[in-house]
C-alpha cells in the first residue's frame, strides 16, 4: 500500500516536493531529480548514509593521508554523514554549502600550518588563490574557480614564493629565514660553513662574495673558491712575493685589515736603511711603494724626499744656534705625532717677536693665517665691518692652517689690531705708539689717568676731576661708526662749555652782553654751574643803578616756563639776551596808560626814578595847566581826587582833571589861614608831591 500511495503521488504534480526535501545548491545543481538521489544517497538495507567521497576523490585522499583540514576535522568513526555536519544540501540555488567562520578559524590546530610573522596580516585570498595551487593539484580539484577553493596549496616556502637560490639549499627556508622577514638571513651561521669569517669578512655583504654578478639574477652559494686570497682578490703586489719565504698574503696580512700590517710579520722593515719608528710604523706599503714595487730604492735622507713642505720654503734658509741646518721638518716636528710643533711659546721668545701678557695665551693661527694677514679680533664688538673674526675650532681654539705663513712683517699693534681711536693719535707726540696708554696684559683699562690729561690740552679741574671718561669720551652710534673711524671720540674741535655742555642761554651769550668774547666763564667756573663769578652788569647795555642794584638775577631774567610740564620737555632756561630794558616791559602800568601817549609811552622817568618809586619829580609846568601861586603848595590828591577802575584795579585819575576854578572852589573865598595850612613844609616851588 505505501509503495502505491508512492506511485500515486508521483504520478501528481506535486510527487516531486513529496519525495526531496528541497532543491539543491548551485554546486549540485546537475544531480536534481529523483531518479539521482542514490547518487548521493545510500540507501542499502543496513545503516544508510552517504557517498560524498566517492565523488570527491581530492579529500578521501587527504583524510587517508593526513593532510590539511579535513584530515583533521573529519570524524571517521561517523564515516561520511560527517561530512553534513558542515555541509548542508537542499537548501536552495543560492544557499553556501560550506559552513565556515573565517574570524574563528584556528588555522594551525585545523591546517597544521601556523600562521607565524607576516603571514598573520594576510587574507586567505592571499594564499588560496589559482595561481598558487600547483598544476598537480589542480586536476583533481573539481571547482571551476579555483579562486574559490582552499585545497590544493603545500607548505614548502617554494610553494608560494620564488626561491631566490634556485635550488642550491633545497625547500627548508625556515633553516636560514623566518616568516617575520627574508632579511637578514639569522638562522644561517656562516662559521658553520668551510669557511669562518674573521676580520673585516665579518661586515662584508653576501653579495660582495656571493653575487649575483653583473648580468646575473642568481647569487652564487656552492662552488666558490676559497682557498686562496687571491681567489677572491687581486694581487696588488703582481707576484713581487711569490718566490719569497713570506709568499702567502697572511704572512703579512691578516682579514683585520689589508693596510694594518702587524708587527709580527714575517718581514721586519728596521734590517733596511729606514727603520719604521713613530707614525711611519703605521702606514701601508703603498704609502711609500708606488705601485708595488718594492725593489726600486725610495728616497728617505729628509722628511721632504716623501712630504710635501707646507710651509712653502719658509724655513728653508733657516739655521740652527749652531750653525746646523734647521731647514729640515725634524727641527719643530718628529714621526711620532704632527702638532703640536717642537716650536714651543719658549721658542717663540728667541725670535724677533716676544710673546708677552695676552700674546702669550694666543693660538698660533691667531696671527698666522693662510694669507700672511692678521685676523682681527678686536672688532669693537663687531661693529666696524671689514674687520674679520677668527673661527674657533671644536674645542675652542683656533685651528693652525696647513698653509699658514710664519714669516709676518708685522711687528707694531696696528699692523695686527683694528685701531679703535679711528687715527686720532697718529700724529705726535702719541704716533700710534698703543703701549703709551694701553698694555699687553689687558686693552682696558689703560694706563691713562688724571696726571697725563693734566698734559693735554685740557687740563681736568674741579667738577670735571671727578667725571667718569664715558661722560666725555661716548662712543659713536652705529650710523657713525665707518671704517677708520673711532669707537669713542676722544680728539674734540671744539673745547669750550658748550661743546659738552647743553647752552641754557640758546647760545647767545655774546648777543646778551653786545660783546662776542663773553663765554660761560664770564659768569660760571668749573667747581659749580650755580656758583657765580661777579657779573659787572655795568659792561652791558643796562647798567644798574637804584634800586636795581638790590634786585636778584631772576628778578629780571625769568626763566621761559612754557611746556616744562610735558613729559621729557627740556628744563626751564633764561633767555638773558632778549630780557627788557624799558621800565613798562617789567613793572606794571599803575595809572592804567593814562600817560601813554606816542613817543612818551617808554617814559616812566618823566616822574619817577630808579630810586623810589614813591618820590614822583612831575613838573607840572610841562602840562597845560602850569601851577601858580597858592596852587603849587597843594598836593596832588587834592586836585586829582577821582578814582577809577582800570583793568580790575582802583586807579587814581591824572588826566581830565577839571581846570576851571569852580570845579574845585566853593564861591566863599577860603581865608588865608586855610591857605596857609595846604603849604606843605620842604615843598619846592613849581613842584607838587602825591
Amino acid at each position: 500500500m505505501v509503495w502505491a500511495y508512492l506511485i500515486w503521488v508521483a504520478a501528481a504534480g506535486s510527487a516531486y516536493a513529496q519525495i526531496s526535501p528541497g532543491p539543491l545548491a548551485r554546486a549540485h545543481a546537475d544531480l536534481e531529480g529523483s531518479t539521482k538521489c542514490a547518487t548521493c544517497h545510500n540507501f542499502g538495507l543496513g545503516n544508510r548514509g552517504f557517498k560524498c567521497l566517492d565523488c570527491h576523490a581530492e579529500i578521501r585522499r587527504r583524510v587517508e593521508g593526513y593532510i590539511g583540514y579535513h584530515a583533521r576535522a573529519y570524524n571517521v568513526s561517523a564515516a561520511e554523514t560527517d561530512c553534513a555536519r558542515c555541509h548542508l544540501e537542499h537548501n536552495g540555488r543560492q544557499f553556501a554549502i560550506t559552513k565556515l567562520d573565517r574570524d574563528r578559524f584556528d588555522h594551525k590546530a585545523l591546517t597544521g600550518f601556523a600562521l607565524e610573522g607576516k603571514h598573520k596580516q594576510l587574507k586567505c585570498d592571499g594564499c588560496h588563490a589559482a595561481a598558487k595551487i600547483p598544476a598537480t593539484a589542480k586536476a583533481e580539484i573539481k571547482v571551476k574557480d579555483l579562486n574559490h577553493t582552499f585545497l590544493g596549496l603545500k607548505k614548502e616556502c617554494t610553494s608560494c614564493h620564488k626561491d631566490e637560490h634556485n635550488g642550491q639549499f633545497g625547500a627548508e627556508c625556515l633553516r636560514c629565514h623566518s616568516q617575520d622577514a627574508w632579511k637578514p638571513a639569522n638562522g644561517f651561521d656562516h662559521n658553520r660553513t668551510q669557511f669562518p669569517l674573521t676580520g673585516l669578512h665579518i661586515n662584508t655583504t653576501c653579495e660582495k662574495c656571493h653575487g649575483p654578478k653583473p648580468g646575473e639574477v642568481t647569487a652564487k652559494y656552492k662552488g666558490l673558491a676559497f682557498g686562496q686570497c687571491q681567489d677572491c682578490h687581486a694581487d696588488p703586489h703582481r707576484g713581487a712575493f711569490v718566490n719569497a719565504k713570506a709568499g702567502t698574503c697572511q704572512s703579512c696580512h691578516t682579514t683585520a685589515g689589508w693596510k694594518s700590517v702587524p708587527s709580527v710579520s714575517s718581514f721586519d722593515h728596521s734590517r733596511t736603511k729606514f727603520a719604521l719608528h713613530g707614525k711611519h710604523g703605521e702606514l701601508t706599503c703603498a704609502q711609500c711603494h708606488k705601485n708595488n714595487d718594492f725593489a726600486k730604492p725610495i728616497a728617505h735622507e729628509q722628511c721632504k724626499d716623501c712630504h710635501q713642505d707646507i710651509h712653502r720654503g719658509q724655513f728653508a734658509s733657516r739655521v740652527g744656534k749652531k750653525g746646523e741646518n734647521a731647514a729640515d721638518c725634524a727641527a719643530c716636528h718628529n714621526d711620532v705625532k704632527w702638532k703640536p710643533s717642537g716650536f714651543t711659546r719658549e721658542t717663540h721668545q728667541t725670535g724677533k717677536f716676544k710673546l708677552e701678557g695676552k700674546h702669550a695665551k694666543l693660538e698660533c693661527a691667531r696671527c698666522h693665517s693662510t694669507d700672511g694677514q692678521i685676523t682681527n679680533t678686536n672688532t669693537i664688538a663687531g661693529k666696524i665691518p671689514g674687520a674679520v673674526a677668527v673661527k674657533a675650532s671644536a674645542d675652542g681654539k683656533a685651528a693652525l692652517s696647513k698653509d699658514a705663513v710664519f714669516a709676518l712683517k708685522q711687528q707694531v699693534c696696528l699692523d695686527c689690531h683694528v685701531d679703535p681711536h679711528g687715527g686720532e693719535f697718529k700724529a705726535e707726540p702719541y704716533a700710534n705708539k698703543c703701549e703709551v696708554c694701553h698694555t699687553q696684559d689687558v686693552f682696558r683699562p689703560s694706563t691713562f689717568n688724571l696726571t697725563s690729561h693734566g698734559k693735554t690740552k685740557f687740563p681736568l679741574a674741579s667738577a670735571h676731576l671727578a667725571v667718569p671718561c664715558a661722560d666725555c669720551h661716548k662712543p659713536l652710534s652705529m650710523a657713525e661708526v665707518l671704517p677708520d673711524t673711532p669707537a669713542r671720540k676722544y680728539h674734540f674741535a671744539d673745547q669750550s662749555c658748550t661743546g659738552c655742555h647743553v647752552d641754557p642761554h640758546r647760545m647767545r651769550t655774546g648777543a646778551m652782553a653786545g660783546n662776542a668774547a663773553v663765554t660761560c666763564e664770564t659768569c660760571h667756573n668749573t667747581r659749580e654751574w650755580r656758583e657765580l663769578r661777579s657779573f659787572d652788569h655795568n659792561q652791558t647795555k643796562f647798567k644798574l643803578e637804584g634800586a636795581h642794584q638790590s634786585a636778584t638775577c631772576i628778578g629780571c631774567h625769568r626763566p621761559v616756563t612754557a611746556a616744562v610740564n610735558a613729559r621729557n620737555a627740556p628744563k626751564p632756561t633764561v633767555d638773558f639776551a632778549v630780557t627788557p630794558t624799558q621800565c613798562y616791559e617789567c613793572h606794571d602800568d599803575i595809572h592804567g596808560g593814562q600817560f601813554m601817549t606816542p613817543g612818551k609811552e617808554k617814559d616812566c622817568s618823566s616822574c619817577h626814578s630808579i630810586s623810589k618809586w614813591g618820590s614822583a619829580e612831575f613838573d607840572h609846568s610841562k602840562t597845560s595847566y602850569p601851577l601858580e601861586g597858592a596852587h603849587t603848595q597843594v598836593r596832588c590828591a587834592q586836585c586829582h581826587t577821582e578814582n577809577k577802575e582800570i583793568n580790575g584795579r582802583v586807579t587814581r585819575v591824572y588826566s581830565g582833571t577839571p581846570t576851571d576854578c569852580a570845579a574845585c572852589h566853593s564861591t566863599a573865598v577860603p581865608s588865608l589861614k586855610s591857605q596857609s595850612e595846604t603849604k606843605q613844609p620842604g615843598a619846592k616851588p613849581g613842584t607838587k608831591k602825591d
